[in-house]
């Protein structure tokens, strides 16, 4: 049995119904609460939840081949990436709380951090 690999999947999936859950509450329960432009920013953490969804679940498929620490890296990277940009945003959009914009990019630098080192692990697996 992999740990790594059965908790980055089942973590992908959980963010991925997560990410469902809040992209419907946006569509459907904020669409005439929020400006245009908060609306967006929502759609935006929605966006970035999804890609990055996928990026913890190609963690959990690469982890069933391979065993690597800069792989477990990159998994826990796009995980706080999604807590911090896509939950940010969330709240940015929700509250008005402008300041909450400053923490955003923390979420992009683990997002980008989380994809080089990926392509580090991936290319060492050789």
């Amino acid at each position: 049995m992999n740990i790594i690999a059965n908790l980055f999947r089942s973590l992908g999936a959980i963010s991925g119904a997560f990410g469902v859950i809040i992209g419907a509450f946006g569509a459907h329960g904020l669409k005439n609460k929020l400006s245009v432009e908060m609306l967006t920013v929502y759609q935006t953490g929605v966006q970035y939840h999804f890609y990055h969804t996928f990026a913890l679940l190609a963690v959990g498929l690469l982890a069933l081949r391979f065993q690597s620490e800069l792989l477990t890296f990159s998994g826990w990277s796009f995980l706080f990436g999604i807590l911090i940009f896509s939950g940010s945003l969330y709240a940015l959009s929700i509250s008005g709380v402008k300041i909450l914009g400053a923490i955003t990019p923390i979420g992009g630098l683990f997002f980008i951090i989380g994809w080089v080192l990926l392509a580090v692990a991936v290319i060492k697996a050789g």
